[in-house]
């Protein structure tokens, strides 16, 4: 069957970007991940709609990237969360502060200093200690503060022992030395699970500079139709995102132009 040059360009476009977006397995020290790389421009940080409701799952927050005018291609929690829902620590969506900056101390992955927080702005994507904040000469979109830091300039969190035994589900996000944004979260099929410190080798293996935990056993990563399935509920989300594309061209009836020719037609979230 013949196919308009319009209709097979927008097919190829559409199969391009979603090999580009798609998740790739990755092995590093016998642990298997999913990883996804992203433009910071395709890149936002989701809690509420613009009504202040919590968004929670992913099916929630692909209904809203699409009435945004927006095409989900990926999706992943974000930063910890409290039970209600709400980020433990800042939470930056389409420039509006809605969670502020947390520096207090505290028991658990998020109060293991140096925490951090990722930021999306007009100078690309970072990630930077919590005390770096705020950035200077620097408008923040969007942001997720979470910890610990897993990568700080290249150098792993001085914290996390080669020699742990803690081996756990975990995602977590990484910004690589040309300033592209990573997500990575470890597969369920992986023959074991990482700690800490195999997580942050995995961001170096990518060569990330800078990298954040974001959680552990309640993280999902989903992309292409998975999106819609049911999902854990989240405090933020992490979306990979496109334009919606326009609506797909129908072919016409072949009109002859003067020489012969065709003219083609232009449940409830587990514990922690």
């Amino acid at each position: 069957m013949h196919l308009p040059t319009a209709l097979l360009l927008l097919l190829l476009g559409l199969i391009d970007r979603a090999a580009a977006t798609a998740p790739k397995t990755t092995v590093v020290d016998g642990v298997a991940y999913q990883v996804v790389h992203a433009a910071p421009p395709s890149v936002r940080v989701l809690w509420q709609d613009k009504r202040g409701r919590q968004l929670r799952t992913f099916r929630s927050a692909a209904q809203y990237l699409q009435e945004e005018g927006c095409t989900t291609e990926t999706l992943m929690n974000g930063g910890i969360f409290e039970p209600n829902g709400i980020p433990s620590g800042l939470l930056i969506q389409d420039g509006s502060e809605l969670r502020p900056v947390n520096r207090k101390s505290g028991d658990g992955n998020f109060f293991l200093k140096p925490n951090g927080i990722f930021l999306l702005g007009t100078k690309g994507a970072a990630i930077i200690p919590t005390e770096a904040y705020p950035p200077s000469a620097m408008e923040i979109h969007y942001a997720v503060q979470s910890g610990p830091l897993l990568l700080h300039a290249g150098a792993i969190h001085p914290q996390l022992s080669k020699n742990s035994i803690s081996r756990l589900h975990r995602n977590g996000v990484g910004v690589t030395k040309s300033g592209e944004f990573v997500l990575a979260i470890t597969d369920p099929a992986s023959p074991k699970l990482p700690t800490l410190h195999e997580f942050a080798r995995l961001f170096l293996s990518l060569d990330c500079t800078d990298a954040l935990f974001l959680d552990g056993v309640i993280s999902q990563m989903s992309s292409g139709s998975d999106i819609t399935k049911p999902s854990n509920s989240f405090g933020s989300i992490i979306a990979v995102t496109s334009p919606a594309q326009p609506p797909t061209p129908t072919e016409s009836p072949e009109t002859p132009n003067p020489g012969g020719s065709a003219i083609d037609p232009d449940r409830p979230p587990p514990v922690r």
